[in-house]
């Protein structure tokens, strides 16, 4: 009974890191969620998301759940984020069917929060768990991540390469393992499978994001409906891309800790291996 107790006790602690992590996005959502309750606006509601998606951001540096490194990285997540909308949307692969006075190329620009919105969650990640790598190849993974990416456009035009590129990451990644704090207690998990573990709560939020309006893929026009499964593999392989970010972004020898969510002299975050 005790360790009963004492595990879902860690359990719970663990849960609370995790909502902590996902505060950003959260935020994001419940806002466009609430956009779509409120009377008719003066200003189209893409560009007031737009607005709140910039104070979200600012309230989230000012009261320390982002450092300053990580609103830069949060701001590549962004920029990143609308090229791939631009070239999806081009594509027919979704749309954003309001009208706006932010919107280029169909885009909103707010749109690029939500891939800031994931940057912030590997971000917050790293600090509340103290995250810590072994065995990792910088280099070889930031490769495979890359053309990941380009993947996503390419295969428009050229023959679909993920799956030989989900086998190569996971080449990549064999033997780098992800050590993570939750209280006292040191855990570790394969990355390959926090990639795959990120891939599928993001599944689940692009189907919360869709159904109050974030967007809309060409079968949810006429209502919404539920988002394909195959998009869980696509999450899996892009949150590649998002990792690589937040790693490179000066991760090594960060004097930030994880157990106190932002007190300085914390843990030195360690990355082993070579590329």
């Amino acid at each position: 009974m005790k360790t009963l107790v004492h595990g879902t006790r860690h359990l719970l602690r663990f849960a609370v890191l995790e909502a902590r992590c996902c505060a950003f996005a959260v935020a994001l959502v419940g806002g466009i969620a609430a956009s779509t309750l409120l009377p008719e606006l003066p200003v189209a509601r893409y560009d007031l998301l737009l607005l709140y998606g910039i104070g979200l951001t600012f309230l989230a540096w000012r009261i320390g759940w982002d450092t300053g490194r990580d609103v830069a990285v949060i701001v590549g997540c962004h920029a990143i984020g609308l090229l791939f909308e631009l070239v999806k949307v081009r594509m027919g692969s979704w749309s954003y069917p309001e009208e706006a006075l932010t919107k280029v190329g169909g885009v909103p620009l707010y749109g690029g929060f939500l891939y800031a919105a994931v940057g912030s969650y590997v971000c917050r990640a790293w600090h509340l768990f103290d995250l810590r790598l072994t065995g990792y190849r910088p280099r070889a993974t930031a490769v495979l991540a890359g053309a990941v990416y380009v993947n996503f456009f390419s295969h428009h035009w050229l023959p679909d390469a993920r799956w030989a590129l989900a086998a190569l990451l996971l080449l990549a990644t064999a033997g780098t393992w992800v050590r993570f704090r939750v209280g006292e207690r040191d855990h570790r998990m394969p990355l390959a499978l926090s990639f795959v573990l990120i891939g599928f709560f993001l599944w689940v939020a692009e189907n919360a994001a869709t159904y109050v309006g974030a967007w809309s893929y060409p079968h949810q026009l006429g209502g919404w409906q539920p988002v394909p499964l195959s998009k869980f593999g696509a999450w899996a392989l892009l949150i590649s891309v998002t990792f690589v970010l937040v790693a490179g972004g000066g991760r090594e020898g960060d004097r930030r800790g994880g157990r106190d969510g932002g007190r300085r002299g914390g843990r030195k975050f360690v990355l082993g291996g070579s590329g």
